[in-house]
């Protein structure tokens, strides 16, 4: 493969690495998945040597872990809150139809609405239901962080496989 062609794979992928690390900023943008798709387009382009395989499986194992730390770490925060387990699945149902009614932030709007809702409803106090959202938002702080840090190990081990590849 020609140099210049080499270099503007790596330049392309790169780019795109790059705005799924910085998308995760938005909630709604599915960084890591663009991380691994661009890691996967690369393989699929450049090929996929024993290495290369080796580290987009964990890359893979990666992103899988990028997507579930974002939901624990926020109903982790919600409970924390004071939320009960079946507030949250309500919560989480809400935040999907939600996002189907109005998307693309509908989910971000209702899911947090129905979770003080049924918390104020169950405790009869605004103010618990408000420090249950807190947890949550508190939550969401923690899962960017690590989501973002995720995404950075997933880059980096992809210049390793086109370092070493």
């Amino acid at each position: 493969m020609a140099a210049w062609l080499q270099t503007a794979i790596f330049g392309i992928t790169l780019v795109i690495m790059l705005v799924g690390l910085f998308g995760l900023i938005v909630p709604i943008f599915p960084g890591i998945t663009v991380i691994w798709l661009a890691a996967l387009g690369f393989g699929v382009v450049k090929g996929f040597n024993t290495l290369g395989i080796w580290i987009f499986v964990f890359i893979s194992l990666l992103a899988v872990a990028g997507m579930l730390v974002d939901n624990l770490l926020m109903a982790t925060g919600a409970r924390q809150g004071g939320a009960a387990w079946s507030t949250l699945l309500l919560g989480v149902l809400g935040g999907v139809v939600g996002t189907f009614l109005l998307p693309p932030v509908g989910g971000l709007i209702l899911a947090p609405v129905v979770i003080f809702l049924i918390e104020w409803r169950k405790q009869e106090d605004w103010r618990k239901a408000l420090q249950s959202i807190r947890g949550l938002a508190v939550g969401w702080g923690l899962a960017f962080v690590a989501r973002f840090g995720i995404g950075v190990l997933m880059i980096i081990c992809w210049i390793i496989w086109e370092w070493k590849g």
